[in-house]
C-alpha cells in the first residue's frame, strides 16, 4: 500500500484543504505515513503570502528530497498558483498543482504514482491530461528558474483560477490537539483589491459552500463528540453573498446554532464592515457563540489605508470595535496590523500606534509589509527601510503584550468558561477560555470537556485556575 503525507503552510483555510486531499488520498487507499521521510507521496501544501512563506517552501522542498530521495514531491497551494514554473525548478518535484487544481490533486497524484509504477500502463492511467497547461501558457511575474537557468519538465496544472467555482476543505484539527476545537472552512477566495495582496491572484472569486453542506459536516462533528467548532474562510464575512439566495454571514451563524446540537461555535477573523450590528447582537447574546472577535486594521492611518485599497476608514473602524467591546466587555478583541508599507511615514505610523494604544485590543498579529509580485504595492514609490519597519514592528508587538497581560489580569479571581485541551504534566491541563485566553487547569482533566474555572493568577503568560464546580458544562 502506497503511503503519503501532506504538510501545509500558512493559514487556517490552507489546513482545512489539505485535511481534504488527506480523505481523498486515504479513499484512494493510500495509508498515512508518519513523517515525510518514510513516505512514498509527499505534498507540500504551500503560502505565498510573504516572501518569507514562498521561501520555507522551497526549504522543505529542498529538505524532502534530500532526507527522501524517493518521495513523488506535489507542490500545491497558493505558491504554486503563483508561479509554478519556480518550483517545478528544484530537484525532486514531480508535480505542481496550482489551487485551480486542488480539487483534482489526489486523482493526478495517484494516477501519476501508479503510472510510475507501471509504466506500460502510463497512458491509460493518466485521466487528468485534459488539464495539463504547457509552460509557454503560463504567465507569472518573475521566474527562479530562468535566474537558476536550470531546465525542468516536472508537469505543471495550473489555469486561470477566476474561472474555477471548486472549494476545497474538510475539518482540520491542531496537530497537538487532535480530539478538540475543529476547523471547519466554509469561504474560500475574495473580492477585495488590497494593493499589498497576492491572495485574490491565488484563490480567485469568492465562493461559498453551501448551508446544507456546512451543516452536514457540523452534524458530523457533534456526533463524534466535539465540544467547539471553528469556522473560518479566506473573506469569512462575505460568506452567502454568491449562493442567491439573499444570504448573509449572520444567516449561516444563527442556522448553526438553530440546526445543531453544538456547544460552542467559534468564528475566525471577520473583515470590519462585516461586523454588522446583527452580527455583533448575535454574538453577544448567545451563550453558545465564544466571545471573541478578530477584526483585521492593517492601519489606524486613512492615507495608509487608501494607499491599501481598504474598504473603511479609521473612524469606522474604531466605531465597530467600540461597539464589540460594548457589547462584549470580557470579549477578546485581536487585529491584524500591517508595518512598512510603501510611503508609510513617522506621523502616519503614530497614527497606528495611537489607534492600537486607545481602542481595546486584547491582542496582535503584526506583519511587516513583504512585496508580492504583481501587486500594485509593488510599484509604488518610497518603499520602507527594513530597519525603519522592523523597528515599528518591535514596538507594536510590545505594546500587544503589554494589552495581554493587562486584559489576562483583569479575570484573576473570577469565573471563566474553559475547554481542555491536553495533559501538560501530572498537575495540570491546558485548556482555552472561551474569550481566548491561554489557561492552565490544576489536576489531569480530560481533553474536549468544558469546565467552570475559577482564576487564581498570571504565570508564564497563562492564567492558572482551578474547577469552580464538580460537574463539567
Amino acid at each position: 500500500m502506497a503511503s503519503f503525507y501532506v504538510q501545509n503552510f500558512g493559514c487556517r483555510a490552507t489546513q482545512a484543504e489539505g485535511a481534504a486531499i488527506e480523505r481523498q488520498l486515504e479513499e484512494r487507499g493510500l495509508a498515512r505515513a508518519s513523517d515525510a521521510a518514510n513516505a512514498e507521496i509527499v505534498v507540500l501544501n504551500t503560502c505565498t503570502v510573504t516572501a518569507s512563506a514562498d521561501r520555507d517552501a522551497r526549504t522543505a522542498i529542498r529538505r524532502v528530497n534530500r532526507e527522501n530521495p524517493h518521495a513523488r514531491i506535489v507542490v500545491t497551494g497558493c505558491y504554486a498558483q503563483r508561479a509554478p514554473e519556480e518550483l517545478a525548478a528544484l530537484p525532486g518535484v514531480a508535480q505542481v498543482i496550482g489551487n485551480s487544481h486542488k480539487h483534482l490533486l489526489a486523482e493526478i497524484a495517484f494516477t501519476d504514482h501508479a503510472a510510475a509504477a507501471h509504466p506500460t500502463k502510463a497512458s491509460q492511467n493518466r485521466k487528468c491530461a485534459d488539464a495539463f497547461v504547457p509552460l509557454s501558457r503560463l504567465t507569472t511575474s518573475t521566474s527562479l528558474a530562468a535566474s537558476l537557468n536550470k531546465n525542468y519538465s516536472s508537469p505543471i496544472f495550473v489555469s486561470d483560477i477566476f474561472a474555477h467555482t471548486e472549494l476545497l476543505a474538510a475539518p482540520v484539527f491542531d496537530a497537538a490537539n487532535e480530539r478538540t476545537r475543529p476547523n471547519l472552512k466554509v469561504q474560500d477566495g475574495c473580492d477585495n483589491r488590497c494593493s499589498f495582496c497576492v491572495i485574490p491572484f491565488v484563490r480567485g472569486q469568492s465562493r461559498s459552500l453551501k448551508l446544507d453542506e456546512i451543516l452536514r459536516e457540523v452534524d458530523a462533528l457533534v456526533t463524534a463528540g466535539y465540544r467547539e467548532l471553528v469556522i473560518s474562510g479566506i473573506n469569512l464575512g462575505r460568506w452567502g453573498r454568491d449562493l442567491g439566495a439573499a444570504l448573509r454571514f449572520e444567516d449561516l451563524v444563527q442556522a448553526i446554532l438553530e440546526n445543531s446540537g453544538l456547544e460552542k461555535l467559534r468564528i475566525s477573523s471577520v473583515e470590519p464592515m462585516d461586523w454588522s450590528d446583527e452580527l455583533i447582537s448575535l454574538v453577544a447574546n448567545s451563550p453558545r457563540i465564544a466571545k471573541h472577535a478578530h477584526v483585521p486594521m492593517q492601519s489606524g492611518s486613512d492615507a495608509v489605508l487608501r494607499r491599501m485599497h481598504r474598504k473603511y476608514r479609521p473612524w469606522h473602524y474604531r466605531e465597530r470595535v467600540e461597539k464589540i467591546r460594548a457589547a462584549m466587555p470580557t470579549a477578546a478583541i485581536g487585529a491584524d496590523v500591517m508595518v512598512g508599507f510603501p510611503g508609510e511615514t513617522d506621523a502616519e505610523f503614530d497614527e497606528t500606534l495611537h489607534m492600537v494604544t486607545t481602542l481595546p485590543f486584547t491582542y496582535l498579529h503584526v506583519f511587516t509589509y513583504s512585496a508580492r509580485p504583481g501587486t500594485p504595492a509593488v510599484q509604488m514609490k518610497k518603499q520602507v527601510r527594513s530597519q525603519v519597519a522592523s523597528e515599528r514592528n518591535r514596538m507594536l508587538r510590545e505594546l500587544a503584550s503589554e494589552k495581554k497581560l493587562a486584559f489576562m489580569r483583569s479575570f484573576v479571581g473570577k469565573r471563566l468558561d474553559a475547554i481542555t485541551l491536553n495533559e501538560r504534566d501530572s498537575e495540570s491541563t491546558e485548556c482555552l477560555t472561551d474569550n481566548y485566553l491561554p489557561l492552565r487547569l490544576r489536576g489531569q482533566h480530560q481533553a474536549n470537556h468544558w469546565f467552570p474555572v475559577r482564576t487564581e493568577s498570571v504565570r508564564e503568560g497563562k492564567l492558572m485556575g482551578a474547577v469552580d464546580a464538580e460537574s463539567a458544562l
